[in-house]
């Protein structure tokens, strides 16, 4: 890549549309991120509930919906990959907890400079609601998809081709990378020494513009250092694949 951080083409970019979160029970789970976003939770299918702003059309023109997924042997997300919710305001981050707690969430705790409070959901996936933050104004609910990582910067650059995003603060610990618009959620990368083989139940979901462009984009991805992941997905249209440090998401394609 040239420079710092090669930006993909706007002609062939994939997009971030969706967190695909894996569920005992796909609709309580559902029913209950509905509600602390304020969203509305639809069961299309059985095993399937998809979480996103009441009367909007799929795909959201610059945020994320959820897609909550029925796996049976579901473990929480205490791994590599969670939701960073947005606070309206400073006093609005405490009240957005003590809803959050009401709705079923347990504390976890909070960073030692008071930005975030780490909770867990019915089902004890790891989430954390930010403090008001300039930088991340005006993303929606869901404010960041954090994950973790031992080279914050070298998986910047990984996920800044992959999907056409640009850095607004980094450092050997963090970089926090988001659409050169100012537009939607964030993509947080940070430095984590202890992640072992842990992964999670949560994993962005990609689109290519247009659908059928999905599998020139995952080859495009498999040359900056993707690779492929077999989940036993068996014969289905989306694919799986695994970034440079191993944490999978999908490209979808149609049904």
């Amino acid at each position: 890549m040239s420079g710092p951080f090669a930006i993909a083409s706007p002609l062939m970019r994939l997009r971030p549309v969706q967190v695909n979160l894996k569920a005992r029970d796909d609709v309580a789970l559902g029913r209950f991120w509905a509600a602390a976003l304020s969203w509305v939770a639809d069961s299309p299918e059985p095993g399937a509930t998809s979480v996103r702003p009441e009367g909007a059309a799929w795909p959201l023109p610059t945020g994320l919906t959820l897609d909550v997924i029925a796996v049976p042997d579901a473990e929480p997300a205490g791994g590599r990959t969670h939701i960073e919710l947005a606070a309206p305001s400073a006093t609005g981050h405490a009240e957005l907890v003590a809803r959050l707690v009401q709705l079923g969430a347990e504390p976890l705790g909070g960073a030692r400079d008071g930005s975030r409070t780490m909770l867990a959901d019915p089902e004890g996936n790891a989430f954390c609601v930010q403090a008001p933050d300039p930088v991340r104004a005006d993303t929606g609910p869901v404010a960041a998809v954090v994950v973790e990582c031992s080279g914050p910067r070298a998986l910047a650059r990984f996920w800044a081709e992959a999907v056409g995003l640009a850095p607004l603060d980094m450092s050997d610990d963090r970089v926090l990378l988001r659409s050169p618009a100012g537009a939607g959620p964030c993509l947080e990368l940070v430095a984590t020494s202890h992640l072992g083989g842990r992964r999670s139940s949560a994993h962005l979901d990609l689109l290519a513009r247009p659908v059928e462009a999905q599998r020139a984009e995952a080859e495009r991805l498999a040359r900056i250092g993707a690779t492929t992941a077999d989940i036993g997905q068996g014969d289905v249209p989306w694919r799986v694949l695994a970034d440079p440090e191993g944490n999978l998401f999908c490209i979808l394609g149609r049904g």
